[in-house]
């Protein structure tokens, strides 16, 4: 059985936050994800920051704040605002954030202010707030509509970050992303991973051990106006392999522009398929079907997504604050093949993908490029 190499560091570009401290109508948001493939479950958390400054004058609204958006089993969703900005607390060189929203006194710290915390000291000091690193994830919030606690505590071992296991952590963006030109920014900062921990879900302790994780991160003054997404890293009878592609329209230097990717990792090596080395084309229903490809000078690769569950709304980022304009779900159908000219390198199958569509408009089939 391959076992990916670990290097010393798979700290991808761009794991650091980005906020310059000036910048009005800011987000950065962060999407985290294990599956329970013994149970046929994901969870999914997403965490947010949305106008640092505190208001955004030029628009007479007001969406400073945090949020916490966990999809858990049965893909029912939960949702906890933190309008404190206060209580949000990030490291510029590294992924490591925090956000605390209720908190009980220490008696030996009485002024503690939000910063990373031992494990046992966040739990005794935070109760309702949320702390990651590259290697943590922990937290907890409440459920008013069950009247209980969500808590969870999982440490990970990153296998992929975003390129060839024994090279330098590539952008996602590319080259360009480095550059105050596209927006939102973009980085898968764990391709993938094992995670090893417990979720608490509905007054039940899920525990696992080595159960695939995964985590990206976005950040800008926009979000697109119209995207989708997939991403998977459990493949019956392929426990090496991971795949995350998308395509969106997003601003460029003022301009609306169409880009894609997808983004192979198998074997410890990286196929890497974006605009700037390859021909993409989609065809994506408004629910349902999504069908991707790809094509270089060396390689080929077709994904076919579908489902027939209905999904769940989640909030994402926009003018008038979090809006619900984004379906997901985490129990989709995933074909990939991937093959050069004279040999089929992975053909395989899941039914755990995480399949999305958001934004508008989305009544007629998407479809860019050319589909075979």
């Amino acid at each position: 059985m391959f076992k990916p190499h670990q290097p010393k560091n798979l700290q991808t570009p761009h794991s650091g936050y980005h906020w310059d401290g000036y910048a009005p109508s800011y987000f950065e948001g962060w999407y985290l994800k294990l599956t329970l493939p013994e149970i046929q479950e994901t969870f999914a958390f997403m965490y947010s920051l949305e106008d640092p400054l505190g208001q955004n004058k030029s628009k007479q609204v007001n969406n400073s704040g945090g949020a916490v958006q966990i999809l858990g089993i049965a893909e029912e969703y939960i949702c906890r605002t933190f309008p404190q900005v206060s209580g949000f607390w990030a490291d510029r060189d590294s992924l490591s954030f925090g956000h605390w929203g209720k908190t009980q006194p220490s008696l030996n710290q009485p002024n503690l202010q939000p910063k990373k915390l031992a494990i046992a000291k966040f739990n005794e000091h935070v109760q309702e707030g949320y702390q990651v690193t590259p290697t943590l994830n922990q937290g907890s919030i409440y459920n008013p509509r069950r009247q209980n606690f969500c808590r969870w505590q999982y440490q990970v071992k990153p296998l992929y970050g975003w390129g060839n296991s024994d090279s330098r952590q590539q952008a996602t963006g590319g080259l360009l992303s480095y550059l105050p030109l596209d927006n939102p920014g973009w980085q898968i900062t764990m391709a993938h991973g094992l995670a090893t921990g417990w979720i608490e879900w509905q007054n039940h302790k899920y525990h696992f051990q080595d159960v695939p994780a995964y985590s990206e991160k976005n950040w800008g003054t926009s979000f697109p106006s119209k995207w989708f997404w997939l991403n998977c890293n459990h493949f019956n009878q392929h426990n090496n392999l991971t795949v995350t592609a998308a395509g969106g329209i997003r601003e460029l230097l003022g301009w609306q522009e169409t880009v894609g990717l997808i983004g192979i990792h198998y074997q410890g090596e990286f196929y890497e398929f974006a605009p700037w080395n390859s021909q993409l084309s989609w065809c994506i229903t408004p629910w349902g079907e999504w069908q991707v490809q790809a094509v270089n000078r060396k390689y080929q690769v077709t994904l076919k997504g579908s489902t027939d569950v209905s999904g769940s709304y989640v909030r994402t980022p926009t003018a008038s604050g979090l809006v619900l304009n984004c379906r997901d779900t985490n129990r989709g159908n995933l074909w990939i093949k991937l093959s050069t000219a004279n040999e089929t390198i992975i053909e395989a199958t899941s039914n755990l993908a995480g399949l999305e569509v958001g934004g508008s408009p989305w009544q007629d089939t998407w479809s860019f490029g050319v589909t075979k």
